[in-house]
């Protein structure tokens, strides 16, 4: 990881709650959060349309 270590990532993270605070940290972990959720669903979502449009080309291929 970038030759980063614990007490490195120790420091940034102190360095990020000193600047931002707390609250604010905790907001946009819980944004970030959301954001890759909703991704991932919209990534399944995608993949089931496509296993449905492949399914139905099957079917069709099949009564040919």
């Amino acid at each position: 990881m970038a030759g980063l270590g614990t007490p490195e990532l120790l420091i940034i993270l102190v360095v990020v709650l000193l600047v931002f605070g707390v609250g604010r940290v905790s907001k946009l972990g819980s944004e970030l959060g959301k954001g890759v959720s909703s991704f991932r669903k919209g990534l399944r979502e995608g993949q089931n349309e496509l296993n449905k449009e492949g399914q139905e080309n099957d079917e069709a291929g099949d009564s040919k």
